[in-house]
C-alpha cells in the first residue's frame, strides 16, 4: 500500500461570531444511526496541479470556502454529546470556535488506478480517508467531533477529497448539501456573497419533527440497551479486516436497465403472475437492487462450497435478508421543508430463503420483494414498523444482510469544485459493511454505478454473474 504523506493539519471553523451557540436534540429519525459506523466518501477530481500551486493558490481557497461553507451548516463543526448514563438523550452541540479537522496531503499512488471501475485492493483508497480526532470530556459528557476531511493531491494528476462523517449529523441527503454548498462557494472564488440559487438554506429546526406515535423514547431505550453504560459510536474496523477484499464498479447503463425491466416482465408472465391483481413496481432502484442482490447471494455461494453438502443444503433454508432506506421529507403527514437539516429517513427491512432467490426466477422475485416494500412507503407506509429499526436490525443482521448505501438521486457527480464533474466518487465503508453502493452513472445516461467490496474469490464469481446478466438483458 501506497504511504500518502501529510503535509498540514488545519482546524476550520466557521467565521469569528458568525454562528451562535447551539444545541440541536437528537428527533427519532436520528437515534437509530446512533450505532452506526462513520460514513466514509471520496471524490475524485481531475485536475492536474503541482505541489508549489496546489499550495500557494488551491489550498488557501479551500480553506476559506470551507470555512464560509460552515457558516450556513455548521453543525459538521460541533459535536455530538454523549451522557455516561441513562435515560439521559444525547444531542448535537456547537460553541463559538469549534472546528472540524482537516488534513492536506499528498500521495505518489496510481490516480488512474484509483477511479479505474475494475476490481483492485480494497485497502488502497483507505489512506485517502481522513481519522476523525478523538473524543473529549467534558461536564460528565463526551464530545465526539463529526465530521473530518482530508484533501489528497496527487501532483500533476488529480485531487481527491475525502469525508468522515458519523450519520447521526445528517443523512445523504443533507451531507450532499454540505458538499455542494462548500463546491459552490470555492467554484465562486469564496465570494461569500455569491450564493448558488440551486443552494437554498438548511432547516434546522428539529421541533417540527413531530411524534405523535412515541417513536423517541421507544429508540432512546433501545439504543441504551444496546450500548450499556459505555455509549460511543461504533467505530470502522481496523485496516486489516479489509485486507482480503476486491473493489469493483459496475455500470448498468439505461438499455441495461430497460432490458432487466423486460426480462423480469417477462419471467414473471412465464410464471404466470397476475400482473393486473398485483402489478410489479419496476423502479431503476428495485430493478437494480434485485439482481445485484441475487448476485451477491450467488457469488458467496462459493463459500459455503467449502462445507460439506449437507450444509450447502441446510443454508438454501436460511434466510437472506435486504434493508434500504428512504428519504422521509416528502412522505410524513405534515409538510417537512426539502432542506431540513439531519436525518430524515425510513429504515426498511425484508427477507427470503436463500433457495427462492436463486431459482430461474430469482431476480424477478426479489423484484417483487423489493418493489411491494417500495410501494407501501410511497403509500404512505413511511413510518410502519419504525418503533422496531434497531431491535429489527439486530434481528435482521445475522450475516446475511446487505444493505443499500448512497442514492443515485442524490446526484453525486454534480459536486463541482471548479474543477469540473468528479472523475469517480467511492463510498468506502462498504469494505465493511458489505453494502451496495449505488450512485447515478457519470455520463448522465439514466443509468447506475454500482460499487462493491467482496472477498477476491467471491468477487470472481460475481463478475462472472454480472456479466452474464448483462449480456441476457441486452438479448432481448
Amino acid at each position: 500500500m501506497v504511504k500518502t504523506k501529510i503535509l498540514h493539519r488545519y482546524d476550520v471553523s466557521p467565521p469569528a461570531d458568525s454562528v451562535p451557540a447551539t444545541a440541536l436534540p437528537l428527533t427519532f429519525f436520528d437515534i437509530p444511526w446512533l450505532l452506526c459506523p462513520p460514513m466514509q466518501r471520496l471524490f475524485f477530481y481531475d485536475s492536474p496541479q503541482s505541489l508549489p500551486s496546489f499550495v500557494q493558490t488551491t489550498l488557501p481557497l479551500l480553506v476559506r470556502s470551507l470555512s464560509l461553507a460552515l457558516r450556513r451548516l455548521f453543525p459538521f463543526a460541533a459535536s455530538l454529546v454523549l451522557p455516561l448514563a441513562p435515560p439521559q438523550k444525547p444531542y448535537i452541540l456547537y460553541c463559538n470556535g469549534d472546528s472540524l479537522s482537516l488534513t492536506v496531503a499528498e500521495s505518489p499512488a496510481d490516480f488512474a488506478e484509483l477511479v479505474s471501475d475494475k476490481g483492485r485492493d480494497a485497502t488502497l483508497i483507505h489512506p485517502l480517508v481522513p481519522q476523525l480526532p478523538l473524543p473529549r470530556t467534558s461536564d460528565g459528557a463526551r464530545m465526539w467531533p463529526l465530521m473530518a476531511i482530508q484533501v489528497t493531491l496527487f501532483p500533476n494528476k488529480g485531487i481527491c477529497v475525502g469525508v468522515q462523517f458519523l450519520h447521526v449529523a445528517a443523512d445523504g441527503r443533507s451531507f450532499n448539501h454540505f458538499m455542494k454548498s462548500w463546491a459552490s462557494i470555492h467554484r465562486s472564488g469564496g465570494d461569500p456573497a455569491c450564493v448558488d440559487p440551486d443552494d437554498p438554506s438548511p432547516f434546522y429546526d428539529q421541533e417540527g419533527v413531530k411524534d405523535p406515535n412515541g417513536l423517541e423514547p421507544i429508540l432512546l431505550k433501545d439504543w441504551w440497551s444496546c450500548v450499556g453504560s459505555s455509549p460511543s459510536p461504533i467505530s470502522i474496523e481496523p485496516l486489516h479486516a479489509v485486507a482480503d477484499k476486491v473493489r469493483a464498479t459496475f455500470v448498468l447503463g439505461k438499455a441495461h436497465i430497460d432490458g432487466l425491466k423486460a426480462q423480469v416482465l417477462s419471467q414473471l408472465k412465464n410464471d404466470h403472475v397476475d400482473l393486473e391483481s398485483d402489478p410489479v413496481h419496476l423502479s431503476t432502484f428495485v430493478v437494480t437492487c434485485a439482481f445485484v442482490w441475487v448476485c451477491m447471494i450467488e457469488s458467496k455461494q462459493i463459500e459455503h462450497q467449502h462445507h460439506d453438502q449437507s450444509s450447502l443444503e441446510s443454508s438454501n433454508d436460511e434466510l437472506c435478508s435486504f434493508s434500504f432506506v428512504a428519504d422521509c421529507r416528502d412522505r410524513l403527514e405534515y409538510l417537512m421543508p426539502s432542506t431540513y437539516f439531519g436525518n430524515c429517513l425510513g429504515i426498511y427491512f425484508l427477507s427470503e430463503r436463500r433457495r427462492m432467490l436463486l431459482g430461474k426466477s430469482g431476480i424477478s422475485h426479489a423484484v417483487r420483494l423489493i418493489g411491494r416494500k417500495v410501494k407501501e412507503v410511497e403509500r404512505g407506509g413511511g413510518l410502519r414498523g419504525a418503533e422496531g429499526w434497531i431491535r429489527d436490525w439486530k434481528v435482521f443482521d445475522n450475516g446475511e444482510l446487505v444493505t443499500v448505501a448512497g442514492s443515485p438521486r442524490l446526484k453525486v457527480y454534480d459536486t463541482d469544485f471548479g474543477w469540473g464533474r468528479p472523475t469517480k466518487s467511492h463510498v468506502v465503508q462498504i469494505d465493511i459493511s458489505g453494502a451496495i453502493a449505488l450512485t447515478e452513472s457519470r455520463n448522465g445516461d439514466g443509468g447506475v454505478e454500482v460499487g462493491l467490496a467482496l472477498t477476491r474469490v467471491c468477487m470472481e464469481k460475481f463478475v462472472c454473474m454480472f456479466e452474464k446478466g448483462s449480456k441476457s438483458f441486452m438479448s432481448l
